[in-house]
């Protein structure tokens, strides 16, 4: 099973989104709330690549990007397997 991390905030409709697709997936992740979290949000520009928006997702490592980014995946029929 692929290890996924989720960068998110508690009121970002599209954090819930991606969640959701992840959830559907069957797929387990581990969530990191950037809230209100100052340098938690520093490091994640730096680890994405200079993006600064959430959700940002990492899957065994590779940042795969964002919401838009995880659902062209799915539309691709690439993301099951990326996921597996």
């Amino acid at each position: 099973m692929a290890e996924i991390i989720i960068y998110t905030t508690n009121y970002c409709p599209y954090c819930v989104k991606a969640k959701q697709l992840l959830r559907n997936k069957g797929v387990e992740f581990e969530e990191i709330d950037l809230t209100n979290d100052d340098t938690g949000r520093i490091q994640l520009v730096e680890k994405s690549g200079g993006r600064k928006t959430v959700p940002q997702i990492f899957v065994n490592g590779k940042h795969i990007g964002g919401c838009d980014d995880l659902f062209s995946l799915d539309a691709k029929k690439e993301l099951d397997t990326l996921l597996a």
